[in-house]
């Protein structure tokens, strides 16, 4: 078996990449190997095979926060590091030898993805903040000589990090995520009753798309819109109720049972700017959900345009569109949920802690 040490601001349930690296420590410590985990928090339940190196600071505002880690982090790996390390982004500046990319900030720098999440000058002087260090980090860090493996969590953040960091090609790979099709999996029933319900999941509202998806609920009327995530709901209240439908929507705040959300629902929506897999589309699939969303990194895998869901833009006319035809035939909405279920079925955990393993046993040859 191996020794391991994943590095990782934090490790929980709520968040894609923090949901992941909770898959990965549970399977790896299932599969018999040691590891050390360093991090700000760490839900894994205590183990006899498992060291956690807490690094005490704040989670925000980001623009101390990451510098903080950086530093502290750093010197925490450095003496309690045992055998392979498995960092999660640009956050040590150890050398390391596996090093997974949730988002590439080369990328995404300066785009609509990286704007405030709410109002204010502290919420804009810190995206600002972040938009500067969060790229240079990675030029820091993402070199030969530091990294051994960049590993992209799909296809698109693969090729994104071939564009920016050409040197590092021939050692950048692709693991996809998972996703626990035990957990999310489709309702016994659907609820009673006409209309339609859709459910958006995540936060950073306006790079996901709720404003589009709020609109086009004005233009599609038996359609109910719950939000799962956390954000400005004042704001976002305030478009619906000028827009007439603030009825119609729902924010359900932040949870770690998002499960239930998927399975009180009829069809999943996130119009998205911009994504490196969007775990919560995975998620809505294994719960039986057709699927519309935007035609970004990870979707393009596992929705197949017209046969399990659609791909939409940010137009709300057009996400309009697609809800009247799921809201007018519940027949199509099944057999696209259907289709949805079966394909998130080649996206299992074990399958992902199985690469890493793989790779974990190469580097420590």
């Amino acid at each position: 078996m191996a020794t391991i040490t994943i590095v990782a601001h934090d490790i929980g349930r709520i968040g894609g990449m923090e949901r992941q690296l909770t898959e990965l420590v549970e399977g790896l410590l299932a599969d018999g190997h040691e590891l050390t985990v360093i991090a700000r928090t760490n839900v894994v339940p205590a183990h006899p095979r498992m060291r956690f190196v807490h690094v005490p600071g704040p989670r925000r505002p980001f623009a101390i926060a990451y510098p903080w880690f950086l530093l502290l982090g750093s010197i925490l790996t450095a003496v309690r590091r045992r055998g392979v390390v498995h960092s999660t982004g640009a956050i040590v500046f150890n050398q390391v030898e596996i090093c997974t990319v949730h988002f590439c900030h080369q990328v995404v720098s300066g785009q609509p993805v990286s704007r405030a999440s709410r109002p204010g000058l502290s919420y804009r002087a810190n995206a600002w903040v972040a938009r500067r260090i969060s790229p240079l980090g990675e030029r820091l860090l993402y070199r030969p000589g530091r990294i051994g493996h960049l590993v992209g969590v799909s296809g698109g953040v693969a090729r994104e990090l071939y564009a920016a960091f050409p040197g590092m090609r021939e050692r950048t790979m692709v693991i996809p995520n998972g996703v626990d099709t035990e957990t999310f999996h489709p309702a016994a029933t659907r609820h009673p009753g006409t209309g339609l319900e859709a459910v958006f999941v995540g936060s950073e509202w306006e790079r996901k798309g709720l404003g589009p998806a709020i609109e086009a609920l004005a233009l599609c009327p038996g359609v109910r819109l719950t939000v799962v995530g956390e954000g400005d709901q004042a704001s976002y209240r305030a478009r619906a109720e000028r827009l007439g439908v603030a009825d119609r929507l729902v924010f359900g705040g932040s949870t770690s049972d998002v499960a239930s959300w998927y399975r009180k629902a009829d069809v999943f929506l996130l119009p998205t700017a911009y994504e490196t897999f969007s775990l919560v589309t995975y998620e809505a699939a294994a719960s039986g959900l057709p699927l519309l969303v935007t035609e970004v990194n990870g979707v393009e895998d596992i929705l197949e345009d017209g046969e399990n869901g659609w791909f939409v833009d940010r137009d709300p006319a057009t996400i309009a569109a697609r809800l009247a035809t799921l809201r007018d035939d519940p027949a199509l909405r099944e057999r696209m949920g259907a289709r949805a279920r079966e394909a998130s079925l080649r996206f299992t955990w074990e399958n992902v802690v199985h690469s890493y393993e793989e790779l974990y046993a190469s580097e420590a040859r």
